[in-house]
């Protein structure tokens, strides 16, 4: 079934916006974040914790399924949905990051990416037909035109040829792209230069793509550079489809890329700090490795309504943490993703009164106190 998005109302303020998508008989609000699970499992947590967080789309990773198990397996099992039994929307990236990760700059070509396993060395070729096909046998609800995700800085002429080579490629996965029951994004690149960014936008909107994604950020770059990107590129984008900016999850850039039109962020974030002690918090990231936390038995935060909060202590999860226990990487993974989740509800909320801009302000104060300044 294909997802159909729906704008529901703009700020008066900035471009933040509110909107909604039905799947399964069930209504998703926007904005939204995504947690990952790379290997068709978000880190330590089963569906039914996902679901019950309130969490809505979740990641799979092309380019790790393609390699193992096996995207001709997932077919088998009846696609990614009845594979890790998750009813849910599922969103699968194009495996680009991953590839341009690998890849040397010499092994980047107009036909495709050579590139090597991770695991085991082999030489692989991946190419955007190749890309889109994966994912059709994965089954995901949104499928990723493959792309190219250059690292910042990068010179103008660089990205300028770079985004004609995106293009390209994305003309060619729309080709073969033939699925009636998934959406295909395509996605914006251009760096921090707003004429690539307007010309890609512009060209893949002929294209006529279901939504649109902006690429090419969390790539080294200062946040203000960042948030300059993105508006770059949402200010050119059709008001009425979705607008998903991958692989930002900090909680202040999600605050601040809503305020620029974006609908769906994506992160690993909360599962990756999670499994090395940290935890979210109104008041700001914590470290529950720091010996402060020994015998504080109070919860992670308080207020806070998830699993680990209700249940379970700083002490008791600082001790599972330090025993390198993998309850203690579930619960504050439970709890990070919670906060997140949270925080889009509390975003959401603030579109609708018109008040976002000030819930930003006490957010930084809170989260990172007087004085602070985007670095």
């Amino acid at each position: 079934m294909k997802l159909e998005y729906k704008l529901i109302k703009k700020s008066a303020k900035n471009m933040a916006r509110l909107g909604e998508f039905t799947y399964n008989g069930k209504v998703y609000k926007t904005p939204m974040f995504m947690p990952v699970g790379t290997n068709a499992t978000v880190k330590t947590l089963a569906p039914e914790e996902i679901k019950e967080i309130g969490c809505g789309i979740i990641l799979a990773n092309t380019y790790h399924l393609w390699l193992r198990p096996g995207e001709d397996i997932v077919a088998k099992a009846g696609g990614l949905h009845k594979f890790m039994n998750y009813d849910g929307p599922i969103l699968t990236d194009s495996g680009g990051y991953q590839v341009f990760s690998l890849a040397k700059p010499k092994d980047i070509t107009e036909e495709g990416v050579h590139f090597k396993n991770h695991e085991n060395g082999d030489k692989l070729f991946l190419t955007p037909e190749k890309s889109i096909e994966i994912q059709q046998k994965l089954g995901s609800d949104i499928v990723m035109s493959f792309d190219e995700c250059v690292k910042w800085p990068s010179t103008h002429e660089y990205i300028e040829n770079s985004v004609e080579r995106t293009l390209n490629w994305a003309r060619r996965g729309k080709e073969v792209f033939k699925s009636k029951d998934q959406m295909l994004f395509g996605i914006v690149q251009g760096g921090e230069y707003e004429d690539l960014r307007r010309h890609c936008a512009e060209e893949l909107i002929k294209m006529d793509f279901d939504g649109y994604s902006v690429g090419g950020t969390s790539v080294g770059e200062d946040k203000k550079t960042m948030y300059k990107m993105v508006k770059y590129a949402t200010k050119y984008l059709p008001e009425d489809k979705l607008r998903y900016l991958m692989g930002v999850g900090d909680p202040i850039d999600l605050i601040e890329n809503v305020m620029r039109g974006i609908d769906l962020f994506d992160c690993v974030s909360p599962t990756r700090l999670a499994r090395h002690g940290h935890a979210y918090t109104k008041n700001g990231k914590i470290n529950l490795k720091n010996s402060k936390y020994k015998e504080d038995f109070t919860p992670v935060e308080d207020g806070c309504n998830c699993y680990a909060c209700k249940n379970y202590t700083k002490a008791y999860i600082r001790h599972l943490i330090t025993a390198d226990e993998t309850f203690g990487a579930r619960l504050l993974s439970i709890h990070n993703i919670t906060f997140l989740t949270n925080l889009m509800t509390e975003i959401r909320k603030n579109i609708e009164t018109d008040t976002l801009e000030e819930f930003r302000d006490k957010f930084i104060k809170d989260y990172y106190g007087e004085g602070y300044e985007y670095k």
